[in-house]
């Protein structure tokens, strides 16, 4: 971002928005994959009388990467839930402290979720899946992946608040 114009986006901003729309586009393929193995799933109980732990497995990974693939980019473009009714009511030093904390909250909660995650993945991730014997670190690898990608949106997010007040001072370009 060129100081003299916030609304413009830099090159690291442009990557960063490449990489969230690639991960949703992955999110997205996961929703259908998903959606498919569970009318197989339906389709094979219902029909068949057959159980298929190996689809319900794979939905289950399919779901993970449906919600942490798509975080990011939601984040990236403040698509995601906010409750502003003190925040859209501040201006000035106020609602920009306000912002700041905003952002400080959600880089705590990447940190506290990475090391939660990483702490799990050490213990868990030599153990492999029921059904399918994936190890537990290739089929959490969507979340950790998510939740990276999350914590680089908000580290430059917070910078932005930092630098113009704003968070997300390139959605006026983008039309969001």
């Amino acid at each position: 971002m060129s100081s003299s114009h916030p609304q413009t986006k830099g090159r690291f901003d442009q990557m960063l928005m490449r990489a969230c729309n690639f991960m949703e586009s992955i999110a997205i393929f996961m929703l259908l994959l998903t959606t498919t193995l569970i009318v197989i799933q339906i389709i094979a109980r219902n029909l068949f009388e057959k159980g298929l732990p190996w689809a319900d497995e794979l939905a289950r990974y399919g779901g993970l990467g449906i919600v942490f693939l798509a975080i990011p980019l939601l984040l990236l473009r403040n698509g995601h839930i906010c409750v502003d009714i003190i925040s859209s009511r501040l201006s000035g030093v106020a609602g920009r402290v306000l912002r700041v904390v905003n952002e400080i909250i959600v880089l705590l909660f990447c940190l506290l979720f990475l090391i939660g995650g990483y702490e799990f993945l050490m213990s868990a991730g030599r153990f492999v899946t029921p059904a399918m014997r994936w190890p537990n670190m290739l089929f959490y690898m969507p979340t950790m992946v998510g939740v990276i990608l999350f914590a680089i949106v908000a580290v430059r997010r917070f910078w932005c608040v930092l630098r113009f007040g704003n968070a997300t001072p390139w959605l006026a370009e983008e039309g969001l």
